[in-house]
Protein backbone atom coordinates (compact mmCIF):
# COMPACT_ATOMS: atom_id res chain seq x y z
CA UNK A 1 0.00 0.00 0.00
CA UNK A 2 1.13 3.22 -0.98
CA UNK A 3 2.24 6.07 1.77
CA UNK A 4 -0.32 8.97 1.83
CA UNK A 5 1.69 11.96 3.28
CA UNK A 6 -0.34 14.96 4.78
CA UNK A 7 0.62 18.38 3.14
CA UNK A 8 3.14 19.62 4.85
CA UNK A 9 2.94 23.26 5.99
CA UNK A 10 5.31 26.09 4.16
CA UNK A 11 7.18 26.02 7.61
CA UNK A 12 7.57 22.14 7.53
CA UNK A 13 8.49 22.04 4.16
CA UNK A 14 11.50 24.86 4.62
CA UNK A 15 12.80 22.41 7.68
CA UNK A 16 12.66 19.73 5.59
CA UNK A 17 14.28 21.07 2.59
CA UNK A 18 16.80 22.81 4.95
CA UNK A 19 17.67 19.44 6.65
CA UNK A 20 18.00 17.82 3.08
CA UNK A 21 20.34 19.85 1.79
CA UNK A 22 22.39 19.22 5.37
CA UNK A 23 22.67 15.40 4.65
CA UNK A 24 23.42 16.47 1.18
CA UNK A 25 25.85 19.10 2.02
CA UNK A 26 27.30 16.32 4.58
CA UNK A 27 27.96 13.37 1.80
CA UNK A 28 29.37 16.18 -0.53
CA UNK A 29 32.22 17.11 1.76
CA UNK A 30 33.39 13.59 1.73
CA UNK A 31 33.55 13.54 -1.94
CA UNK A 32 36.43 15.42 -4.17
CA UNK A 33 35.69 14.30 -7.32
CA UNK A 34 32.97 16.68 -8.57
CA UNK A 35 33.49 20.39 -7.64
CA UNK A 36 30.18 22.52 -7.36
CA UNK A 37 31.35 25.18 -10.10
CA UNK A 38 31.48 22.07 -12.43
CA UNK A 39 28.57 20.24 -11.66
CA UNK A 40 26.67 23.99 -11.59
CA UNK A 41 28.04 24.62 -14.95
CA UNK A 42 27.18 20.97 -16.20
CA UNK A 43 23.85 21.56 -15.01
CA UNK A 44 23.27 24.74 -16.71
CA UNK A 45 24.37 23.04 -19.96
CA UNK A 46 22.55 19.86 -19.27
CA UNK A 47 19.17 22.64 -19.64
CA UNK A 48 20.23 24.42 -22.34
CA UNK A 49 21.32 20.73 -24.35
CA UNK A 50 17.81 19.50 -23.64
CA UNK A 51 15.96 22.46 -24.63
CA UNK A 52 17.91 22.48 -28.08
CA UNK A 53 17.70 18.81 -28.83
CA UNK A 54 13.63 18.78 -27.99
CA UNK A 55 13.27 21.33 -30.94
CA UNK A 56 14.81 18.55 -32.81
CA UNK A 57 12.41 15.96 -31.81
CA UNK A 58 9.80 18.87 -32.31
CA UNK A 59 10.70 18.83 -35.59
CA UNK A 60 11.19 15.50 -36.64
CA UNK A 61 7.52 14.43 -34.79
CA UNK A 62 6.11 17.31 -37.68
CA UNK A 63 8.28 16.98 -40.64
CA UNK A 64 6.26 14.41 -42.24
CA UNK A 65 3.07 16.61 -42.37
CA UNK A 66 4.55 18.56 -45.49
CA UNK A 67 6.62 15.83 -46.71
CA UNK A 68 3.85 13.38 -47.29
CA UNK A 69 1.69 16.36 -49.31
CA UNK A 70 5.22 16.58 -51.33
CA UNK A 71 5.89 12.77 -51.59
CA UNK A 72 2.19 12.36 -53.22
CA UNK A 73 2.67 14.77 -55.62
CA UNK A 74 6.39 13.34 -56.69
CA UNK A 75 4.86 9.94 -56.03
CA UNK A 76 1.41 9.87 -56.88
CA UNK A 77 1.11 6.27 -57.97
CA UNK A 78 3.98 4.46 -55.81
CA UNK A 79 3.06 6.50 -52.49
CA UNK A 80 -0.03 5.06 -51.84
CA UNK A 81 -2.51 5.34 -48.76
CA UNK A 82 -0.63 2.14 -47.48
CA UNK A 83 2.81 3.16 -48.13
CA UNK A 84 2.10 6.89 -46.30
CA UNK A 85 0.96 5.35 -43.37
CA UNK A 86 3.94 2.95 -42.88
CA UNK A 87 6.05 5.38 -43.29
CA UNK A 88 4.49 7.96 -40.94
CA UNK A 89 4.03 5.79 -38.27
CA UNK A 90 7.11 4.22 -38.20
CA UNK A 91 7.90 7.18 -36.36
CA UNK A 92 5.42 6.42 -33.90
CA UNK A 93 6.41 2.69 -33.42
CA UNK A 94 9.60 3.52 -32.71
CA UNK A 95 8.95 5.99 -30.02
CA UNK A 96 6.62 3.94 -28.12
CA UNK A 97 10.13 1.14 -28.38
CA UNK A 98 12.32 4.16 -27.33
CA UNK A 99 10.47 5.85 -24.47
CA UNK A 100 10.16 2.43 -22.59
CA UNK A 101 14.11 0.94 -23.53
CA UNK A 102 15.64 4.63 -23.09
CA UNK A 103 13.33 4.90 -19.93
CA UNK A 104 14.74 1.58 -18.19
CA UNK A 105 18.57 2.79 -19.74
CA UNK A 106 18.85 6.09 -18.10
CA UNK A 107 17.53 5.01 -14.60
CA UNK A 108 20.13 1.77 -14.82
CA UNK A 109 23.13 3.19 -16.80
CA UNK A 110 22.68 6.80 -16.09
CA UNK A 111 21.14 10.07 -17.73
CA UNK A 112 24.37 10.87 -20.22
CA UNK A 113 24.54 7.59 -21.32
CA UNK A 114 21.17 7.74 -22.49
CA UNK A 115 21.42 11.38 -24.03
CA UNK A 116 24.49 10.51 -25.96
CA UNK A 117 22.44 7.04 -27.51
CA UNK A 118 19.88 8.81 -28.50
CA UNK A 119 21.06 11.51 -30.07
CA UNK A 120 23.36 9.30 -31.91
CA UNK A 121 20.15 7.24 -33.04
CA UNK A 122 18.58 10.72 -34.64
CA UNK A 123 21.98 11.73 -36.20
CA UNK A 124 21.84 7.79 -38.17
CA UNK A 125 18.10 7.56 -38.77
CA UNK A 126 18.45 10.61 -40.19
CA UNK A 127 21.27 10.06 -42.62
CA UNK A 128 19.56 7.43 -43.65
CA UNK A 129 16.20 8.59 -44.35
CA UNK A 130 18.21 11.40 -46.10
CA UNK A 131 20.07 8.88 -48.48
CA UNK A 132 17.40 6.40 -48.86
CA UNK A 133 17.39 4.63 -52.20
CA UNK A 134 16.04 1.51 -53.26
CA UNK A 135 16.29 -0.64 -56.94
CA UNK A 136 12.65 0.60 -56.78
CA UNK A 137 10.40 3.43 -55.75
CA UNK A 138 9.03 1.05 -53.15
CA UNK A 139 12.24 0.07 -51.98
CA UNK A 140 13.69 3.82 -51.64
CA UNK A 141 10.24 3.47 -49.46
CA UNK A 142 11.13 0.70 -47.35
CA UNK A 143 14.39 2.23 -46.39
CA UNK A 144 12.66 5.63 -45.18
CA UNK A 145 10.42 3.52 -43.40
CA UNK A 146 13.26 2.02 -41.76
CA UNK A 147 15.29 4.95 -41.09
CA UNK A 148 12.42 6.54 -39.77
CA UNK A 149 11.65 4.42 -37.36
CA UNK A 150 15.51 4.84 -35.93
CA UNK A 151 15.07 8.37 -35.95
CA UNK A 152 11.88 7.82 -33.63
CA UNK A 153 13.93 5.64 -31.15
CA UNK A 154 15.92 8.36 -30.64
CA UNK A 155 13.18 11.00 -30.45
CA UNK A 156 11.41 9.41 -28.12
CA UNK A 157 14.19 8.50 -25.94
CA UNK A 158 14.47 12.13 -25.66
CA UNK A 159 11.25 11.89 -23.69
CA UNK A 160 12.67 10.34 -20.96
CA UNK A 161 16.28 10.75 -20.88
CA UNK A 162 16.44 14.92 -21.60
CA UNK A 163 13.09 15.69 -19.32
CA UNK A 164 14.59 14.07 -16.60
CA UNK A 165 17.88 15.04 -16.48
CA UNK A 166 16.70 18.59 -17.04
CA UNK A 167 14.61 18.14 -14.06
CA UNK A 168 16.69 17.43 -12.04
CA UNK A 169 19.38 19.69 -13.02
CA UNK A 170 16.78 22.68 -12.59
CA UNK A 171 16.05 21.54 -9.08
CA UNK A 172 19.39 21.73 -8.53
CA UNK A 173 20.32 25.44 -10.56
CA UNK A 174 16.77 26.89 -9.62
CA UNK A 175 14.64 25.10 -7.55
CA UNK A 176 12.24 28.04 -6.76
CA UNK A 177 11.97 28.31 -11.24
CA UNK A 178 12.37 24.54 -11.52
CA UNK A 179 8.63 23.87 -12.97
CA UNK A 180 8.64 26.93 -15.56
CA UNK A 181 12.12 26.20 -16.53
CA UNK A 182 11.24 22.64 -17.28
CA UNK A 183 8.33 23.52 -19.22
CA UNK A 184 10.32 26.12 -21.56
CA UNK A 185 12.95 23.55 -22.11
CA UNK A 186 10.65 20.46 -22.95
CA UNK A 187 7.22 21.44 -23.97
CA UNK A 188 7.86 24.56 -25.38
CA UNK A 189 11.08 22.91 -27.97
CA UNK A 190 8.45 20.16 -28.95
CA UNK A 191 5.15 22.43 -29.42
CA UNK A 192 7.72 24.86 -31.25
CA UNK A 193 9.12 22.23 -33.51
CA UNK A 194 6.10 21.97 -35.81
CA UNK A 195 5.83 25.78 -37.12
CA UNK A 196 9.84 25.51 -37.24
CA UNK A 197 9.52 22.23 -39.27
CA UNK A 198 7.42 23.96 -41.78
CA UNK A 199 9.49 27.08 -42.19
CA UNK A 200 12.53 25.09 -43.11
CA UNK A 201 10.14 23.22 -45.73
CA UNK A 202 9.24 26.53 -47.24
CA UNK A 203 12.51 28.23 -46.68
CA UNK A 204 13.96 24.84 -48.68
CA UNK A 205 10.91 24.68 -51.21
CA UNK A 206 11.40 28.41 -52.10
CA UNK A 207 14.89 27.56 -52.52
CA UNK A 208 14.36 24.77 -54.87
CA UNK A 209 11.88 27.40 -57.05
CA UNK A 210 8.86 25.14 -55.61
CA UNK A 211 10.35 22.04 -57.78
CA UNK A 212 13.49 19.72 -57.47
CA UNK A 213 11.18 18.21 -54.90
CA UNK A 214 13.12 15.13 -54.46
CA UNK A 215 15.62 17.66 -53.14
CA UNK A 216 13.38 19.56 -50.95
CA UNK A 217 12.31 16.51 -48.73
CA UNK A 218 16.45 14.88 -48.71
CA UNK A 219 17.58 18.64 -47.68
CA UNK A 220 14.80 18.68 -44.81
CA UNK A 221 15.56 15.38 -43.88
CA UNK A 222 19.17 16.14 -43.75
CA UNK A 223 18.61 19.12 -41.85
CA UNK A 224 17.33 17.53 -38.91
CA UNK A 225 20.71 15.98 -38.27
CA UNK A 226 22.64 19.34 -37.19
CA UNK A 227 20.56 20.52 -34.35
CA UNK A 228 21.69 16.95 -32.21
CA UNK A 229 24.85 17.36 -33.64
CA UNK A 230 25.23 21.19 -32.60
CA UNK A 231 24.70 20.21 -28.60
CA UNK A 232 26.65 16.74 -29.25
CA UNK A 233 29.76 18.06 -27.33
CA UNK A 234 27.84 19.19 -24.28
CA UNK A 235 26.06 15.99 -24.06
CA UNK A 236 29.31 14.23 -24.23
CA UNK A 237 30.82 16.88 -20.98
CA UNK A 238 28.19 16.68 -18.83
CA UNK A 239 27.92 14.85 -15.65
CA UNK A 240 24.97 12.81 -14.67
CA UNK A 241 23.31 15.24 -11.68
CA UNK A 242 23.44 14.82 -7.64
CA UNK A 243 20.29 13.22 -7.23
CA UNK A 244 21.49 10.87 -9.80
CA UNK A 245 24.44 9.96 -8.17
CA UNK A 246 22.89 9.35 -5.17
CA UNK A 247 19.14 8.21 -5.77
CA UNK A 248 20.47 5.84 -8.94
CA UNK A 249 18.76 2.02 -8.17
CA UNK A 250 21.44 -0.39 -10.63
CA UNK A 251 20.65 -3.48 -9.25
CA UNK A 252 18.00 -5.49 -7.91
CA UNK A 253 15.17 -2.85 -8.45
CA UNK A 254 12.90 -3.90 -6.58
CA UNK A 255 10.24 -3.71 -8.84
CA UNK A 256 7.32 -4.83 -7.08
CA UNK A 257 7.77 -2.59 -4.12
CA UNK A 258 7.91 0.17 -6.44
CA UNK A 259 4.32 -0.58 -8.24
CA UNK A 260 3.29 -0.60 -4.75
CA UNK A 261 4.12 2.33 -3.72
CA UNK A 262 3.50 4.22 -7.01
CA UNK A 263 0.84 2.37 -8.62
CA UNK A 264 -1.91 5.16 -7.80
CA UNK A 265 0.33 7.88 -9.88
CA UNK A 266 1.35 5.56 -12.66
CA UNK A 267 -2.38 5.13 -12.68
CA UNK A 268 -2.96 8.73 -13.03
CA UNK A 269 0.20 10.43 -15.53
CA UNK A 270 -0.79 7.04 -17.98
CA UNK A 271 -3.96 7.61 -18.25
CA UNK A 272 -3.85 11.28 -18.43
CA UNK A 273 -0.85 10.85 -20.94
CA UNK A 274 -3.33 8.20 -23.16
CA UNK A 275 -6.54 10.78 -23.22
CA UNK A 276 -4.67 13.49 -24.26
CA UNK A 277 -2.74 11.67 -26.82
CA UNK A 278 -6.17 9.83 -28.02
CA UNK A 279 -7.99 13.27 -28.39
CA UNK A 280 -5.29 15.34 -29.52
CA UNK A 281 -4.37 12.94 -32.66
CA UNK A 282 -7.63 11.56 -33.15
CA UNK A 283 -8.40 15.77 -34.35
CA UNK A 284 -4.80 16.01 -36.24
CA UNK A 285 -5.94 13.08 -37.80
CA UNK A 286 -9.46 14.53 -39.09
CA UNK A 287 -6.99 17.42 -40.09
CA UNK A 288 -5.93 15.22 -42.77
CA UNK A 289 -8.74 14.00 -43.60
CA UNK A 290 -10.36 17.06 -45.37
CA UNK A 291 -7.54 17.66 -46.81
CA UNK A 292 -7.89 14.96 -48.97
CA UNK A 293 -11.54 16.00 -49.51
CA UNK A 294 -10.49 19.24 -51.12
CA UNK A 295 -7.27 19.60 -51.70
CA UNK A 296 -7.14 16.09 -53.32
CA UNK A 297 -4.23 15.33 -51.69
CA UNK A 298 -4.32 11.55 -50.97
CA UNK A 299 -1.93 11.83 -47.42
CA UNK A 300 -2.32 9.88 -44.12
CA UNK A 301 -0.36 10.89 -41.94
CA UNK A 302 1.52 10.50 -38.02
CA UNK A 303 0.99 14.27 -37.60
CA UNK A 304 2.65 14.74 -34.50
CA UNK A 305 1.85 18.22 -33.82
CA UNK A 306 -1.59 20.48 -33.60
CA UNK A 307 -2.55 21.96 -37.12
CA UNK A 308 -6.13 21.41 -38.72
CA UNK A 309 -6.12 20.65 -42.21
CA UNK A 310 -9.73 21.75 -41.73
CA UNK A 311 -8.92 25.71 -41.63
CA UNK A 312 -6.42 24.72 -44.34
CA UNK A 313 -9.44 22.61 -46.73
CA UNK A 314 -11.37 25.51 -46.11
CA UNK A 315 -9.69 28.35 -47.21
CA UNK A 316 -7.36 26.60 -49.94
CA UNK A 317 -9.36 25.34 -52.67
CA UNK A 318 -6.96 23.23 -54.86
CA UNK A 319 -3.97 25.02 -53.82
CA UNK A 320 -0.42 24.61 -54.41
CA UNK A 321 2.23 22.72 -51.68
CA UNK A 322 3.68 26.59 -50.85
CA UNK A 323 0.35 27.83 -49.54
CA UNK A 324 -1.06 24.85 -47.67
CA UNK A 325 2.30 24.95 -45.72
CA UNK A 326 1.88 29.00 -45.10
CA UNK A 327 -1.44 27.67 -43.44
CA UNK A 328 0.31 24.82 -41.60
CA UNK A 329 2.86 27.60 -40.01
CA UNK A 330 -0.05 29.73 -39.29
CA UNK A 331 -1.93 26.91 -37.44
CA UNK A 332 0.95 25.76 -35.73
CA UNK A 333 1.89 28.97 -34.20
CA UNK A 334 -1.68 29.72 -32.61
CA UNK A 335 -1.38 26.72 -30.08
CA UNK A 336 2.17 28.42 -28.92
CA UNK A 337 0.72 31.10 -26.31
CA UNK A 338 -0.68 27.91 -24.52
CA UNK A 339 2.90 26.97 -23.66
CA UNK A 340 3.57 30.22 -22.00
CA UNK A 341 0.86 31.18 -20.07
CA UNK A 342 0.82 27.45 -18.38
CA UNK A 343 4.73 27.83 -17.63
CA UNK A 344 3.97 31.08 -15.94
CA UNK A 345 0.92 30.02 -13.52
CA UNK A 346 1.98 26.63 -12.72
CA UNK A 347 3.96 27.43 -9.68
CA UNK A 348 0.70 29.71 -8.63
CA UNK A 349 -2.15 27.61 -9.53
CA UNK A 350 -0.69 24.30 -9.53
CA UNK A 351 0.26 21.67 -11.77
CA UNK A 352 -2.71 19.50 -10.65
CA UNK A 353 -5.45 22.00 -11.22
CA UNK A 354 -3.54 23.75 -14.33
CA UNK A 355 -4.14 20.31 -16.01
CA UNK A 356 -7.58 20.28 -15.41
CA UNK A 357 -8.41 23.56 -16.68
CA UNK A 358 -6.75 22.51 -19.82
CA UNK A 359 -8.95 19.41 -20.25
CA UNK A 360 -11.61 21.48 -19.32
CA UNK A 361 -10.66 23.49 -22.88
CA UNK A 362 -11.05 20.33 -24.74
CA UNK A 363 -14.24 19.65 -23.23
CA UNK A 364 -15.41 23.15 -23.79
CA UNK A 365 -14.37 23.95 -27.53
CA UNK A 366 -14.83 20.49 -28.64
CA UNK A 367 -18.47 20.69 -27.51
CA UNK A 368 -18.91 23.89 -29.63
CA UNK A 369 -17.05 22.91 -32.34
CA UNK A 370 -18.36 19.71 -32.73
CA UNK A 371 -22.37 20.63 -31.86
CA UNK A 372 -21.84 23.49 -34.57
CA UNK A 373 -19.76 21.99 -36.85
CA UNK A 374 -22.15 22.30 -39.92
CA UNK A 375 -22.44 26.03 -39.30
CA UNK A 376 -19.23 27.09 -37.36
CA UNK A 377 -17.04 25.90 -40.71
CA UNK A 378 -18.89 28.08 -42.68
CA UNK A 379 -17.36 31.27 -40.84
CA UNK A 380 -13.43 30.81 -41.09
CA UNK A 381 -12.46 33.13 -38.36
CA UNK A 382 -14.65 31.79 -36.02
CA UNK A 383 -13.88 28.21 -36.81
CA UNK A 384 -9.91 29.42 -36.51
CA UNK A 385 -10.43 31.01 -33.30
CA UNK A 386 -12.25 28.12 -31.53
CA UNK A 387 -10.30 25.60 -33.35
CA UNK A 388 -6.53 27.91 -31.73
CA UNK A 389 -8.00 27.77 -28.30
CA UNK A 390 -8.87 24.19 -27.99
CA UNK A 391 -5.27 23.27 -28.93
CA UNK A 392 -3.93 26.20 -26.93
CA UNK A 393 -5.85 25.00 -23.98
CA UNK A 394 -4.33 21.67 -24.24
CA UNK A 395 -0.68 23.53 -24.40
CA UNK A 396 -1.29 25.08 -21.47
CA UNK A 397 -2.97 22.11 -18.96
CA UNK A 398 -1.82 18.36 -20.11
CA UNK A 399 0.77 19.49 -22.94
CA UNK A 400 2.50 21.11 -20.49
CA UNK A 401 2.02 19.60 -17.12
CA UNK A 402 2.13 15.76 -17.89
CA UNK A 403 5.71 16.19 -18.65
CA UNK A 404 6.12 18.27 -15.54
CA UNK A 405 4.36 16.03 -13.56
CA UNK A 406 5.80 13.14 -14.22
CA UNK A 407 9.28 13.93 -13.91
CA UNK A 408 8.23 15.62 -10.44
CA UNK A 409 6.12 12.60 -9.16
CA UNK A 410 8.58 9.37 -9.32
CA UNK A 411 11.88 9.33 -7.47
CA UNK A 412 15.57 9.54 -9.10
CA UNK A 413 15.97 5.78 -8.94
CA UNK A 414 13.00 5.06 -11.21
CA UNK A 415 11.86 8.22 -12.55
CA UNK A 416 13.56 7.32 -16.17
CA UNK A 417 11.57 4.14 -16.33
CA UNK A 418 8.12 5.56 -14.97
CA UNK A 419 8.27 8.73 -17.12
CA UNK A 420 8.95 6.66 -20.14
CA UNK A 421 5.99 4.63 -19.51
CA UNK A 422 3.93 7.15 -19.00
CA UNK A 423 5.16 8.75 -22.22
CA UNK A 424 4.44 5.69 -23.86
CA UNK A 425 0.92 4.84 -22.92
CA UNK A 426 0.46 8.56 -24.23
CA UNK A 427 1.62 7.60 -27.91
CA UNK A 428 -0.49 4.37 -27.63
CA UNK A 429 -3.36 6.75 -27.00
CA UNK A 430 -2.04 8.78 -30.44
CA UNK A 431 -1.94 5.25 -32.29
CA UNK A 432 -5.59 4.86 -31.52
CA UNK A 433 -6.86 7.67 -31.59
CA UNK A 434 -4.92 8.28 -35.40
CA UNK A 435 -6.73 4.43 -35.99
CA UNK A 436 -9.83 5.41 -34.66
CA UNK A 437 -10.84 8.31 -36.79
CA UNK A 438 -11.47 6.96 -40.43
CA UNK A 439 -14.27 4.52 -38.76
CA UNK A 440 -15.62 7.17 -36.69
CA UNK A 441 -15.36 9.70 -40.05
CA UNK A 442 -17.22 7.47 -41.74
CA UNK A 443 -19.97 5.95 -39.64
CA UNK A 444 -20.72 8.74 -37.24
CA UNK A 445 -19.36 12.20 -39.49
CA UNK A 446 -16.64 14.50 -38.74
CA UNK A 447 -17.98 16.10 -36.08
CA UNK A 448 -17.49 13.56 -33.64
CA UNK A 449 -14.04 13.69 -33.64
CA UNK A 450 -14.41 16.57 -31.58
CA UNK A 451 -17.22 15.49 -29.58
CA UNK A 452 -15.37 12.52 -28.41
CA UNK A 453 -12.47 14.76 -27.59
CA UNK A 454 -14.08 16.35 -25.14
CA UNK A 455 -15.31 13.19 -23.79
CA UNK A 456 -11.63 12.78 -23.47
CA UNK A 457 -11.71 15.73 -21.67
CA UNK A 458 -14.36 15.05 -19.12
CA UNK A 459 -12.59 11.53 -18.47
CA UNK A 460 -8.68 13.51 -18.19
CA UNK A 461 -10.28 15.49 -15.47
CA UNK A 462 -11.84 12.81 -13.79
CA UNK A 463 -8.03 10.73 -13.64
CA UNK A 464 -6.05 13.46 -12.54
CA UNK A 465 -8.43 14.55 -10.07
CA UNK A 466 -8.41 10.94 -8.68
CA UNK A 467 -4.96 9.53 -9.13
CA UNK A 468 -2.51 12.51 -10.26
CA UNK A 469 -0.94 14.04 -6.79
CA UNK A 470 -1.12 17.34 -5.92
CA UNK A 471 2.68 18.17 -6.46
CA UNK A 472 3.69 21.93 -4.94
CA UNK A 473 6.87 21.74 -6.59
CA UNK A 474 9.05 20.90 -3.57
CA UNK A 475 12.52 19.83 -3.86
CA UNK A 476 12.78 16.48 -5.32
CA UNK A 477 15.36 15.38 -3.05
CA UNK A 478 12.82 15.04 -0.41
CA UNK A 479 10.29 12.40 -2.41
CA UNK A 480 13.72 10.87 -2.74
CA UNK A 481 13.81 10.38 0.83
CA UNK A 482 10.71 8.94 1.08
CA UNK A 483 10.60 6.48 -1.42
CA UNK A 484 13.98 5.37 0.28
CA UNK A 485 12.75 5.41 3.59
CA UNK A 486 9.21 3.42 2.12
CA UNK A 487 12.03 0.72 0.64
CA UNK A 488 14.44 0.21 3.81
CA UNK A 489 11.26 -0.32 6.05
CA UNK A 490 9.73 -2.82 3.63
CA UNK A 491 13.16 -4.57 3.66
CA UNK A 492 14.65 -3.25 0.64
CA UNK A 493 18.85 -2.92 1.70
CA UNK A 494 20.40 -2.47 -1.71
CA UNK A 495 22.77 0.13 -2.40
CA UNK A 496 21.82 3.58 -4.04
CA UNK A 497 23.97 6.00 -6.35
CA UNK A 498 26.91 6.15 -7.83
CA UNK A 499 30.80 7.40 -7.93
CA UNK A 500 31.00 9.86 -5.50
CA UNK A 501 27.71 9.27 -3.89
CA UNK A 502 26.80 5.97 -3.94
CA UNK A 503 25.63 4.70 -0.26
CA UNK A 504 23.22 1.59 1.50
CA UNK A 505 19.39 2.61 1.17
CA UNK A 506 19.17 3.32 4.31
CA UNK A 507 21.90 6.12 4.94
CA UNK A 508 21.06 9.04 5.68
CA UNK A 509 17.11 9.00 5.88
CA UNK A 510 15.53 11.26 8.22
CA UNK A 511 14.42 9.69 11.67
CA UNK A 512 10.87 11.18 10.72
CA UNK A 513 10.10 9.49 7.70
CA UNK A 514 11.98 6.07 8.64
CA UNK A 515 9.43 5.68 11.66
CA UNK A 516 6.62 7.02 9.41
CA UNK A 517 7.26 4.50 6.83
CA UNK A 518 7.73 1.57 9.15
CA UNK A 519 4.37 2.27 11.05
CA UNK A 520 2.40 2.32 7.73
CA UNK A 521 4.07 -1.19 7.12
CA UNK A 522 3.00 -1.83 10.51
CA UNK A 523 -0.47 -0.94 9.78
Amino acid sequence: MAIEDAPATPEERDVSKAEVHAKVDVVDDHSHEVSTKRQSLSDLFTIFASGFALISDGYQNNLMTMTNVLLKSEYPKEYTTLVSTRVSNALLVGEIIGQVVVGLTCDYFGRKMAIVFTTLMIVVGGILATAAHGVTINGMFWMMTVARGIVGFGTGGEYPASSTSASEAANDLMPKHRGPAFIMVTNFPLSFGGPFAVSIFLIVLAACHQSHLSTVWRVCFGIGCIWPLSVFYFRIRMLNSKLYRRGAIKQHVPYKLVIRYYWKTLIGTCGAWFLYGMSLYMNTDFASGLVIDVLSIDFVTFPNGVFSGTIISSVVKNGTIRETGEWQLLLGAIALPGVFLGAILCDRVGRKNIMMIGFSGYLVFGLIIGCAFDRITKILPLFIIFYGLMQSSGNFGPGNMLGLMSSESYATGVRGTCYGLSAAVGKAGAAIGTQAFQPISNNLGKKWTFIIAAICGVVGILVTWFFVPDLTGEDLRLRDEKFRAYLVSHGWDGSMGEDDLKADAGEGIHTENFVSATAAKAA
